[in-house]
């Protein structure tokens, strides 16, 4: 897996990031495109045509039967993944007005709608599952469903909207370009749409932190005091060891995810080494070194006791960003209810006109 930051060797498979999101889209459009089925008949065992086209790698649609354990864990992803987006737009929104110019501020700014845009794709994916964006929304308010922790992180300098940009989207990228071919095909395709975007988060985290890097020693101390921070809370975004994850293997089995936390957390660690050397800044790991024998990069792992913590609601800013989003929530009470007022006298002058 490589960012798009530097080109990768020629004989990396795909062309990089981008040539693994466009092979992905084609693939969803070849599948499409096949003759298949829309759904087993009533006479055929489900269960077995279920797992005829999770084996055969073709998509599972809202149409289409599925285990309930399958669609309670897609819900589960899903929602996760959607609440992140919109509780991510808070760190960065909070250096919106106070970026270095005018030019940081239009790109900031992009980026955060861009997020809310992540949110409104996988909440859309989400309620082809059966569940409304109103029962996903109260779950996350009352505490029920989470959401990365890595956004129960300060921000503390502009340098932090850089680290953001490339380590914790690096990170996103690394887990989500594989999602792009996930089993279940609304996710599948939002997933296409926020991997191509995602990438140009990454690529202006980067800049930001090459930008300062290459500054004064004091924008350089600043970039790395900010990489130091990140790394480890980066590291842990892709869940915990193998052997402790509760959901992996069986999202595996069904083709949800593709690969395991550990295996990502590696592709991870092995492309973000070579784009530090770029930027001249270190990697807060002093057991960091290239294992031959694995051809991969030995590292130190992530603490995953303050990952259970700040997930259970004990991290810096847990409270801070759901105190915002409650209050978010109530504020925008009116805009709501004056679209769905809108919404209903649209549809009731239709009526009367036909």
């Amino acid at each position: 897996m490589y960012g798009n930051d530097f080109a990768p060797p020629e004989d990396a498979p795909g062309g990089g990031l981008l040539g693994e999101v466009e092979a992905a889209e084609a693939a969803l459009r070849e599948a499409a495109a096949r003759a298949r089925r829309g759904g087993a008949a009533p006479d055929e065992d489900v269960e077995a045509y279920f797992a005829d086209v999770i084996n055969a790698d073709q998509k599972i649609e809202p149409r289409d039967w599925m285990p309930e354990a399958y669609r309670r864990t897609l819900i589960r992803q899903i929602a996760q993944h959607a609440h992140s987006e919109i509780i991510g737009m808070q760190p960065e929104g909070n250096w919106i007005s106070r970026a270095p110019s005018l030019k940081r501020k239009a790109i900031l700014l992009a980026k955060v709608q861009d997020e809310a845009g992540h949110g409104l794709y996988l909440y859309a994916a989400a309620e082809t599952l059966g569940i409304s964006r109103d029962e996903l929304v109260e779950l996350l308010l009352d505490g029920r469903q989470k959401y990365s922790s890595i956004f129960n992180y300060p921000t503390l300098t502009w340098a932090d909207v850089g680290a953001i940009g490339w380590l914790v989207d690096g990170a996103a990228i690394v887990n989500q370009v594989p999602l792009c071919r996930c089993s279940y095909g609304p996710y599948a395709r939002a997933m296409i749409r926020v991997c191509k975007e995602e990438s140009f988060h990454q690529r202006q985290g980067y800049e930001i932190l090459h930008t300062l890097a290459h500054g004064t020693e004091a924008q350089k101390a600043m970039a790395q005091d900010a990489v130091d921070r990140w790394w480890y809370p980066s590291l842990a975004m892709f869940g915990p060891p193998d052997g402790d994850s509760t959901h992996s293997a069986q999202s595996m089995a069904w083709k949800i995810k593709r690969f395991s936390n550990d295996e990502l957390r590696q592709r991870f660690v092995d492309m973000c080494v070579g784009q530090a050397e770029v930027l001249g800044l270190t990697l807060p790991d002093p057991d960091l070194r290239w294992n031959d024998e694995r051809q991969a990069y030995d590292y130190t792992q992530p603490d995953y006791a303050e990952l259970m913590r700040v997930i259970k609601g004990d991290g810096p800013c847990n409270r801070e960003r759901m105190a915002h989003r409650r209050k978010a929530h109530a504020d925008g009470a009116w805009v709501r209810e004056a679209a769905a007022a809108y919404a209903a006298k649209r549809a009731e002058r239709k009526a009367v006109a036909a």
